[in-house]
């Protein structure tokens, strides 16, 4: 029998709950609780989303192959809207202290399409993992990205349901959520594109999110990001349950990367995200806070890469409020000393 979509939900999920319900249960959209949280289980994948095109044998992956041999980097890509220049200078910034970069789509404020920022990391030398969201395009525009990130050269794409539009952004533009991050993963996957997926351990309802995160291993997914926890014991825990019902998908972990009060504050804010409050403190009443950041983030790191099942770390989030060049400089920094203690 078909899923359906949960009438209730404003991103018509069938795969849920994502990853913005609230601490109360509420939905991040609505003023309701997320009908999910009144479910026992998660669905099970049954059949995949293909596409219209024939089925594609699986991309190759620089990054998946980096982590078969040892820990892998990967830095959030951090861009001001609309410049190709600083695409290109940023990511030389971060040559050499990761092993590839995460582009995320935005509510809040312009992007470039997938499709041109692939081709412009290659252009600049990087390897980019590009974030596919289902918020602002029907199915049939997604399969054409799909198609399109593999033949720019896209290393991967990271499925998304994707977080939804805050009241008065652009108001007036629809918001589609024809699929959901499971069901995008399991059509990435039969178009042989190289598909992760995203879990917010940390958020509620925390039981069922190792079961989420095995219905898109099924679906297709072949790596996992996971969203920042409140203490690596907690990722731990999350890592375990996982395993226990079947997930085998190598895991990168995400690490908090911030040196002053507005970067503490974006991560401290985003529904799905738990911050360890001691560090964040530590970190802001520091005489250097900057060094202080790098040194907190690199600690992170250690804890996080020494758990069973985590492959990889993702330096997260915007790292300073002095503009996006310095911001990657510290994340430069924060890479280079995680790589040279593997």
């Amino acid at each position: 029998m078909p899923l359906t979509r949960e009438p209730a939900c404003p991103k018509h999920m069938v795969f849920g709950p994502c990853g913005g319900v609230r601490a109360d249960l509420s939905c991040e959209m609505a003023a309701h609780r997320c009908p999910f949280t009144e479910r026992p289980a998660v669905p099970e994948w049954t059949e995949p989303a293909a596409g219209q095109l024939p089925a594609q044998p699986p991309a190759a992956s620089a990054l998946l192959d980096a982590a078969r041999h040892g820990p892998v980097v990967v830095t959030d890509l951090t861009l001001p809207p609309y410049d190709a220049a600083a695409v290109a200078r940023i990511t030389g910034i971060l040559a050499g202290s990761c092993d590839a970069l995460l582009v995320g789509e935005h509510q809040n404020r312009p992007d470039f399409p997938p499709t041109l920022m692939a081709a412009l990391i290659r252009q600049a030398g990087g390897t980019g993992w590009l974030t596919l969201t289902c918020r602002d395009r029907n199915r049939l525009i997604l399969e054409q990205e799909l198609v399109g990130l593999r033949i720019a050269g896209a290393d991967g794409v990271l499925c998304v349901t994707g977080d939804g539009r805050a009241e008065g952004v652009r108001p007036g533009v629809t918001q589609v959520f024809d699929l959901d991050g499971t069901r995008l993963a399991g059509l990435a996957a039969s178009l042989g594109v190289t598909a992760a997926v995203a879990e917010a351990p940390d958020a509620p309802p925390r039981p069922l999110r190792p079961a989420r995160l095995l219905a898109k291993q099924r679906a297709g997914a072949r790596l996992a990001f996971l969203n920042h926890v409140g203490s690596a014991a907690r990722l731990a825990a999350f890592v375990r349950a996982g395993r226990d019902l079947g997930v085998s998908l190598p895991l990168i972990a995400g690490v908090a990367v911030y040196t002053d009060q507005r970067s503490a504050r974006v991560l401290q804010n985003f529904p799905g995200l738990e911050l360890d409050p001691e560090p964040v403190a530590r970190v802001l009443a520091a005489p250097d806070p900057v060094a202080a950041g790098i040194e907190a983030a690199v600690a992170e790191a250690r804890q996080l890469l020494a758990l069973d099942g985590v492959v990889g770390v993702n330096l997260s989030g915007l790292a300073s409020d002095r503009g996006e060049d310095y911001a990657a400089e510290i994340k430069a920094e924060v890479g280079r000393r995680i790589r040279s203690e593997l």
